[in-house]
């Protein structure tokens, strides 16, 4: 899960399988990660299984948040991330993980870098974690 504001990895799960528990498992760790949410805030995502699954939609009307999708065909609204999964299959070197804990590690190390070390022009050069620091000290 990644903040559109801060461009800040606020939550991943890697797992053997693409079974819905994912899914759920995302969202619960997102909800412990923020709190609470803003009246307003949005989930977004494209028209997975994951994410049009009945169960999934109560979940996520359950903690507070509105669900968004893409319409079908329209990359664009998911760009911000797949731009990301675009610079981690470049940056990571995913496919020699002999073991499900190497990807994890490597993932984490990653998210870690990319929110805390990675200055972004669009954050008026700073990193996600910094500039969400600037927005609250504002």
């Amino acid at each position: 899960m990644k903040d559109s504001t801060t461009k800040e990895i606020i939550t991943y799960v890697v797992s053997k399988t693409l079974e819905m528990e994912i899914a759920y498992r995302t969202l619960d760790q997102l909800k412990e990660a923020v709190g609470m949410f803003h009246p307003e805030a949005i989930l977004h995502s494209d028209q997975g299984v994951h994410y049009t699954h009945p169960v999934f939609q109560k979940k996520v009307k359950q903690r507070g948040l509105r669900q968004s999708m893409s319409r079908r065909g329209n990359c664009w609204d998911n760009a911000p991330m797949e731009s990301f999964f675009g610079h981690f299959k470049d940056m990571v070197d995913h496919k020699s993980c002999e073991t499900l804990d190497a990807l994890e590690s490597k993932v984490s190390n990653y998210i870690d870098r990319y929110n805390n070390e990675r200055y972004q022009w669009g954050l008026k050069k700073m990193t996600p974690v910094q500039y969400r620091g600037h927005l609250l000290a504002a």
